[in-house]
């Protein structure tokens, strides 16, 4: 019997299940960091898309006021002609700084006469083509709004012109519209929505910027001085409506992530552009890295605590535990070794038990044929001689080669023809001669056979037939099974040992069976 006194949780399992939980927690951390990550950056872009959104209405709503204004304007011309026009456009203004709109400045040109502006030729100076305007540039228009607009640098300064022409009765053009300092109009846009990270500027369809926080971008070609290609302005073929890319900020020289959308009213036709800063998502997402590692750290470190204490608090208990199973184990060893020495006591008296047991049988055997024929009894004799010498030294260990007990159980039969001629008849067969240097338990063959001729018929008109057969996983015994009607003594007798021996070395393959008129014993093999 193998008996381990080793605890099932040793100092290097526990090693290794500290290992284990912590590799466990570092992959589960590491995705989870992943997943924070990927979620923190995600929701990050999502708000930047909302930011933009919310630029975009305030300077699409902008724009739109300064159209509504100007279709006032024409309502009111168209109207009144020059009637009550100077009031019109005083309580107009007044009316914008009220609302904290842009201040417009409302124009009118009537027979070389101009209104109220921020430089009074203005108008006259870009109708005229005057040469003292110091730049000029048209903004295309293919919407219905019918206003004409111009981006005019004069005095350092740029303005939105935008206005239109009204013929009057006497035939002289009236001129009506507005102008608006872009860089005003910039600040205007950046207080009434002061979303942080980002920057708005508005630039035409041509690509001539409307609006920017740089002052010197004002009226610059867009595509000249960022690296926004024609391609990205092709945002109405989107799904959402808008392009969005990372890229490099002209401005901050930073990177972001731009949004470009068509911004598109009856009087103007160009594009808004937000850009939103990056490095902000960055450092949002990287502290959300660093607590994620804060946790894995405190997470990692209460582990490995768990585990010091739960090994310090265990091994205590499990040395005991040893110790008792030690003391348990020593009980099992002695207990079992007296289960081994009272069984082969057993087996001993046993043994002992069948010399004697064979010989009386024999004697009888002779004692019978000595009345019946004295030449029969005189060759019993001589056989029982040599047979008996395999009965004098019996095996240590009770089983022998199966060889050898077929070899004695054809000196027994011999003997046996002795007593019995035409009474018993005797057949050997050998399908495996593998089986041969196996080994059965010993004189089991002869227990066997004395046991079906002890209780069974043997006549001429009735003879008992036995059939030794050697197969590959054991020896089959088999004779006719025609019982005595007389009770016969001691009949468990070679049965019991044959039962014993088999449960000693632990083979529970015999069996024992009666069927097709034959009783039939199988002497599983063993090794």
């Amino acid at each position: 019997m193998k008996i381990n006194f080793k605890h099932a949780l040793t100092q290097r399992s526990v090693f290794i299940a500290a290992l284990s939980a912590c590799l466990i927690a570092v992959v589960a951390f590491a995705i989870l960091s992943l997943l924070i990550t990927h979620d923190s950056r995600k929701n990050n872009e999502e708000f930047a898309r909302k930011t933009f959104l919310r630029k975009y209405e305030t300077v699409e709503k902008e724009f739109r006021n300064i159209e509504d204004y100007q279709y006032l304007l024409r309502a009111l011309v168209q109207k009144d002609g020059l009637k009550n026009y100077k009031d019109y456009s005083s309580v107009l203004n007044n009316l914008n700084r009220r609302r904290k709109l842009v201040p417009y400045s409302w124009y009118y040109y009537y027979n070389g006469i101009s209104g109220e502006s921020p430089n009074k030729d203005l108008l006259s100076d870009v109708l005229k083509k005057d040469e003292t305007v110091e730049k000029y540039i048209k903004i295309k228009n293919k919407a219905p709004g019918n206003f004409n607009n111009y981006l005019i640098t004069h005095n350092d300064s740029i303005y939105w012109l935008s206005y239109d022409s009204l013929v009057q009765s006497n035939k002289n053009m009236l001129y009506y519209g507005s102008a608006v300092s872009l860089d005003n109009l910039h600040q205007y846009f950046a207080t009434i929505d002061q979303s942080p990270n980002t920057y708005t500027y508005v630039f035409s369809k041509e690509g001539v910027c409307i609006t920017h926080p740089d002052k010197q971008y004002l009226g610059k070609n867009i595509f000249d001085f960022t690296d926004i290609q024609p391609k990205d302005t092709l945002s109405s073929k989107t799904e959402l409506g808008y392009t969005e890319r990372n890229t490099i900020s002209e401005y901050l020289d930073v990177e972001v992530i731009r949004f470009i959308k068509p911004l598109k009213t009856d009087n103007f036709e160009g594009y808004a552009v937000v850009n939103y800063v990056s490095f902000l998502i960055d450092e949002s997402v990287n502290q959300t890295k660093r607590y994620t590692v804060y946790i894995f750290l405190a997470a990692l470190v209460l582990i490995v605590t768990v585990f010091i204490l739960f090994y310090r608090a265990t091994n205590i208990a499990y040395q005991e535990k040893e110790k008792i199973q030690s003391e348990k184990n020593l009980l099992l060893v002695e207990n079992e070794k007296m289960h081994r020495d009272e069984a082969l006591n057993q087996l001993q008296q046993l043994k002992n038990n069948i010399n004697p047991h064979f010989l009386f049988n024999s004697l009888n055997s002779l004692y019978m044929l000595i009345g019946l024929n004295r030449e029969n009894a005189q060759k019993f004799t001589m056989n029982l001689s040599k047979i008996y010498r395999y009965l004098i030294v019996p095996p240590r260990e009770n089983i022998v080669p199966v060889s050898q007990e077929i070899s004695f159980i054809k000196q027994y039969m011999d003997l046996l023809k002795s007593r019995f001629d035409e009474e018993i008849s005797f057949e050997l067969i050998i399908n495996n001669e593998e089986s041969l240097e196996k080994r059965i338990p010993y004189l089991s063959l002869q227990l066997v056979t004395e046991n079906a001729i002890k209780h069974n018929i043997a006549t001429i008109d009735n003879p008992l037939a036995i059939t030794i057969t050697v197969e590959k996983g054991g020896v089959i015994v088999k004779n006719t099974w025609q019982p005595k009607t007389e009770e016969v003594q001691g009949e468990r007798f070679g049965l019991d040992y044959l039962s014993q021996i088999y449960g000693y070395f632990k083979n529970n393959d015999l069996n024992i069976s009666i069927k097709g008129g034959y009783f039939i014993c199988f002497l599983p093999l063993m090794d």
